[in-house]
């Protein structure tokens, strides 16, 4: 069943993530006293007096100022406001109200739903004479809370859910989130143009400036039947590089995306080609066991054959870690071959997912007893008895020994690279243990 929507809008600064941190009881929204460092809106469950809700947390809406992102912040807040059933107006109760402050409310005022006029701030309860100038808004009686402190939370949450308790919502929605997909990469690769491409709608939003996303956004959409749930995340740089706070936040972010994610999307600049960061990058997927498929994107921007052909071989050579990946090119900016990511993300998932029977392992098992090639450490030799899956999600083989201190890592890879060659095992990782048997 789908949860009511809480949307938070303001002018930046005034305390909304702090606000949704609190309501959510949770420090999923970035806060920090730098203006705009919410651009996307992103989405917190929450829950008062047994009512679940979502809360959606909005960039700062400012009417006159359009700087590289500005534009594109009022557009996603409004949208937010759009979509959500209540919508909380925050104010900053310290500062009083301002020019972008009246903007707002006098498209709020047009609105049919229910909007709460918040004044934040108010640290010190039962100073209510402060509160007479936000009347001015034309949007009833203000509410006076403490974002920070939790004072006059309690009284706004009681009212809020009890507009959401008159809320008829529909009832065959299936809240299966589908197929996790994290879209990872370095700064400026396109990552938000190819989640914007695959959404079909402008959910991230799209700059040339590194760093543009901060927090992991999440899109559950339909695709040919099948539900996916994508997730725009930070591009992720080395740790030496990260210098200021709210890019160390949108790093954090970023890693709790992957370690969600069924499938990660490794986004690489092909115009740059294949770079340390994105080795690093697609070495945290794997470390954390997330099914991956590489895009080369800004396939089109590549000149030649010779030069794309350089940058697969690249690839090839110094992502071996990682070479049950596909690698795809597409352009996220033209659309051209997108479509083909759909079908890589159901490939790796479903081999990531996949139970392989004990029988047809230990047939695959006897014949490479059969060749022979195992470990030796003077008159001890290796004897691989048995073989069982016993995970998925990555698959997880238990392989059962006379001598499992025996096995090393040329032993490991040859198991795997042998297992790949019998089963379909493309885009996903695998794990061994080996147990003792006598």
């Amino acid at each position: 069943m789908p949860l009511p929507i809480v949307a938070v809008v303001g002018r930046p600064n005034v305390g909304k993530s702090t606000f949704v941190n609190r309501i959510a009881q949770a420090d999923e929204a970035i806060v920090h006293e730098m203006r705009g460092v919410t651009r996307d809106r992103s989405y917190h469950e929450a829950d008062w007096n047994g009512v679940d809700f979502k809360l959606i947390d909005t960039g700062g809406i400012e009417m006159g100022d359009d700087d590289a992102f500005q534009g594109s912040i009022r557009v996603q807040a409004l949208a937010g406001a759009d979509e959500s059933d209540v919508v909380v107006f925050l104010v900053d109760g310290k500062t009083g109200i301002n020019a972008d402050d009246e903007v707002v409310a006098r498209i709020l005022r047009r609105t049919a739903k229910p909007v709460f006029l918040v004044v934040n701030k108010m640290d010190t309860p039962n100073r209510l004479d402060e509160m007479y100038e936000f009347y001015q808004l034309g949007l009833g009686d203000p509410w006076p809370v403490s974002a920070m402190h939790g004072h006059g939370t309690g009284d706004l949450l009681d009212a809020i859910v009890e507009k959401l308790r008159c809320i008829e919502l529909p009832q065959d929605v299936d809240d299966d989130p589908g197929i996790n997909v994290a879209i990872i990469g370095r700064p400026n690769a396109g990552k938000s143009s190819l989640t914007n491409r695959l959404t079909a709608g402008e959910r991230s939003i799209v700059s040339d400036v590194a760093g543009t996303t901060r927090d992991a956004i999440d899109t559950v959409i339909e695709h040919d039947g099948r539900r996916y749930t994508i997730v725009d995340t930070a591009g992720l740089r080395r740790k030496a590089q990260i210098d200021q706070d709210v890019e160390y936040y949108g790093f954090v972010r970023a890693m709790r995306a992957i370690d969600r994610a069924d499938v990660a999307l490794l986004v690489i600049d092909s115009t740059l080609g294949l770079t340390d960061q994105d080795q690093r990058v697609a070495g945290f997927a794997a470390e954390r066991g997330c099914a991956m498929v590489i895009v080369l994107n800004k396939w089109d921007l590549v000149e030649g054959p010779e030069a794309k052909a350089e940058i697969r071989e690249r690839i090839a050579d110094r992502m071996t870690f990682v070479g049950y990946a596909p690698v795809l090119a597409v352009s996220a900016l033209t659309g051209k071959k997108v479509d083909r990511i759909w079908e890589a993300i159901d490939e790796a998932y479903g081999n990531f997912s996949q139970t392989i029977p004990t029988n047809k392992l230990n047939t695959w098992l006897a014949a490479i007893r059969e060749t022979g090639h195992t470990v030796t450490q003077g008159k001890a030799i290796l004897r691989v008895k048995y073989v069982t899956q016993t995970a998925s999600c990555p698959p997880q083989f238990t392989f059962f020994a006379n001598r499992p201190d025996l096995v090393n890592d040329n032993y490991e890879r040859f198991l795997e690279n042998r297992l790949r060659e019998s089963f379909d095992l493309v885009g996903t990782p695998i794990r061994f243990k080996f147990k003792k048997k006598d």
